[in-house]
C-alpha cells in the first residue's frame, strides 16, 4: 500500500513597508513616508494574519531600505516546505523542530531561538532516557523530575523562570497541534531578583580613575572612558551603547542627545547628555573605524561578539577599582536611581530607561522610590513650626 505525502508550506515572504514615526515638532509630521527627516524609521508587515510593527533601528531611509532587504532575505531563508508522512506519529524531537520553525516565522531573534533549541533539546534527551519519545507520553511526573535538576543547571531563579516559560510555550504548541490532549500543570517558580546596586559617587570616580592605568594606550583609554560615561548618563544597556549609531548622537541646540530604540524592546528613548560627556563620546567616535557606529569598531559580525569584548574590558576596570563583583549594568542602575533620588517621577524614569511598562521600573527600583519618599517627607516635616 503506497503512502501519500502532504506538503505543509510556511507562509510566503511578507510585504514589508517602511514608515516614519515623526517627533511632535517635526515639520513633516503627517507624512509617514517622508524620507528626508531624522525621525525614527520603522517596518510594517502582515504575518500569519496579524500586523507587525518593528523598529528599523535607524533614522536614515536608505539604511532602513538596506535593513528591509536583510529582513526579507531572512524570511526567504526561513521559509521552507516541510514534508511529512501523514501516518507517521510525530516524535518529541520532530515536534520541537516544528515548534522552532513556527517561532522563526514570527520574526524571533536568532539569540532567543538558540535558547529554545538548547533548552528543549535537553528536554528531549531527558525524555529519551525515560524511554519516552512521543509528545502524548509527557506527564506531570516527567516535568517534576526534569525541573528538579534545574537549580544545578540554572543557578539563577530568573533564568529558571524563563526556561519554564519556554517549556510551557512548547507544550501549548503541542496541545494546539493536537499532539497532546492537555497541557500538564507546572507550579510557579519563585523568582528572587538580584538587588539593584547603583554606584556611589566615590565608586564611579574610582572606576574612571583606573582606566588610564589599566589601558595606557591612548585610543583604548579614550573609548572606554567614553563608553562608561555614556552608559552612566543615558542609562543605556551595554548592548544599546555598543551598537549606538553615529546618527543617533544628535546636536540639539547647545546640547547633544542620544536618540535610539532599545535592542531588547524596540522602545524609543531620547536622553540629553552633559557637554563634557558629549565631548568624550565625540572623541571616541573619531577613533572608531566603523562609519556607522560610535563604539562597534567593525560594524560586522554578531553584535553580541562586540558586546562580549567590551564587557571583558569593563569588568577589568571594576576589578581594578576594588569592585570584583561589579558589572556594566550598574551604570544603568546608577542613572535610574540618581534620577529617582533627585525627585524625577517614576513614570518619567521608566520612559528614559525604555521600559515597555512602568511595572518593570517599579519592580527593579522600588526600594529607591521609598528612599526618595523618605527624603521628601523630611523636607515637608522640616517646614512644620512648633
Amino acid at each position: 500500500m503506497s503512502t501519500t505525502t502532504t506538503v505543509l508550506s510556511v507562509p510566503s515572504i511578507p510585504s514589508i513597508t517602511i514608515f516614519v514615526r515623526h517627533s511632535e515638532d517635526c515639520k513633516y509630521r503627517g507624512d509617514e513616508t517622508h524620507k528626508g527627516c531624522r525621525c525614527p524609521k520603522h517596518f510594517r508587515y502582515t504575518l500569519d494574519g496579524r500586523q507587525v510593527r518593528q523598529s528599523a533601528r535607524t533614522r536614515f531611509w536608505k539604511t532602513a531600505e538596506d535593513r528591509r532587504r536583510q529582513l526579507e532575505a531572512s524570511f526567504a531563508e526561513d521559509i521552507k516546505a516541510v514534508t511529512i508522512q501523514p501516518d507517521t506519529k510525530k516524535t518529541i524531537k520532530r515536534a520541537i523542530e516544528l515548534f522552532i520553525t513556527d517561532k522563526r516565522t514570527h520574526g524571533m531573534s536568532a539569540g532567543v531561538l538558540k535558547k529554545y533549541e538548547r533548552e528543549l533539546g535537553r528536554f528531549d534527551e531527558f525524555m529519551a532516557k525515560r524511554s519516552k519519545s512521543l509528545p502524548h507520553e509527557i506527564d506531570s511526573e516527567d516535568l517534576t523530575v526534569f525541573r528538579a535538576g534545574w537549580e544545578q543547571e540554572y543557578p539563577s531563579s530568573t533564568t529558571r523562570g524563563k526556561v519554564q516559560e519556554r517549556l510551557k510555550a512548547f507544550l501549548k504548541y503541542c496541545y494546539n497541534a493536537r499532539l497532546i490532549d492537555r497541557v500538564p500543570q507546572m507550579g510557579a517558580i519563585k523568582v528572587t531578583s538580584a538587588p539593584t546596586l547603583p554606584l556611589t559617587a566615590e565608586q564611579y570616580t574610582k572606576l574612571l580613575s583606573v582606566v588610564p592605568t589599566e589601558f595606557p594606550e591612548n585610543k583604548k583609554k579614550t573609548r572606554i572612558r567614553a563608553l562608561i560615561q555614556l552608559m552612566r548618563h543615558t542609562g543605556l544597556s551595554i548592548m544599546d551603547a555598543v551598537t549606538l549609531e553615529r546618527s543617533e548622537l544628535e546636536k540639539d541646540g547647545s546640547l547633544y542627545r542620544v536618540t535610539t530604540s532599545r535592542q531588547k524592546t524596540g522602545t524609543h528613548v531620547s536622553v540629553p547628555i552633559p557637554p563634557g560627556v558629549a565631548n568624550e563620546v565625540l572623541a571616541a567616535m573619531k577613533l572608531n573605524a566603523s562609519k556607522h557606529y560610535i563604539f562597534w569598531n567593525t560594524g560586522a559580525g554578531k553584535p553580541q561578539t562586540a558586546v562580549t569584548h567590551w564587557q571583558h574590558d569593563l569588568r577589568q576596570c571594576f576589578r581594578a577599582a576594588g569592585m570584583p563583583d561589579g558589572h556594566p549594568h550598574q551604570l544603568r542602575d546608577t542613572f535610574a536611581v540618581g534620577l529617582l533620588e533627585k525627585g524625577v517621577p517614576l513614570e518619567e524614569v521608566s520612559k528614559l530607561l525604555g521600559h515597555t511598562s512602568i511595572k518593570t521600573t517599579e519592580k527593579h527600583y522600588a526600594p529607591w522610590i521609598k528612599a526618595r519618599q523618605a527624603r521628601l517627607d523630611a523636607l515637608v516635616t522640616a517646614t512644620w513650626s512648633d
